[in-house]
């Protein structure tokens, strides 16, 4: 007669320990999957907002120094200072925007009522034409033409 020399209690200690693995394998996996992520937290006071400086925007885009514009040749013409790039004229409406380079600067967009230079408003726009004044309402000081086209 042949005995058997496998105990059963080895077979049911070497399932207890597979099955104990494997649960706290699951309960591992699943408080890691569940919990919140910790380099996500939100913080309780916003950073103050940082002011930047002007003067140093505008030299940074060319913009000339306060001094420079005084110093301007008062004898150049203002039909040569500025140059009509482009309009965008409402038909109905009479408002509109026009492309206007002033001495030789890039072209800015200004809206109808919108202060081109020193003393000049953008009065109306034509298709084809602006037209600077003091102001909105009085009369034209000057007229720009778009260039021809070729």
């Amino acid at each position: 007669m042949m005995t058997n020399s496998y105990s059963k209690w080895g077979v049911r200690l070497g399932t207890l320990a597979l099955w104990a693995v494997a649960g706290a394998s699951v309960v591992y996996w699943g408080l890691r999957l569940s919990a919140r992520p910790v380099g996500l937290t939100v913080p309780a006071v916003a950073p103050a907002a940082v002011a930047p400086d002007a003067q140093a925007m505008a030299r940074l885009l060319g913009v000339p120094a306060a001094g420079a514009a005084a110093a301007r040749a008062p004898a150049a013409s203002l039909t040569s200072r500025f140059a009509l790039i482009g309009v965008l004229a409402g038909r109905s409406s009479g408002g509109g925007a026009a492309l206007i380079a002033v001495d030789g600067q890039p072209a800015k967009p200004y809206r109808v009522g919108a202060v081109v230079d020193e003393g000049l408003v953008l009065q109306s726009l034509d298709p084809r034409q602006a037209r600077l004044g003091a102001s909105v309402d009085g009369p034209a000081t000057l007229t720009l033409d778009m260039p021809a086209k070729n």
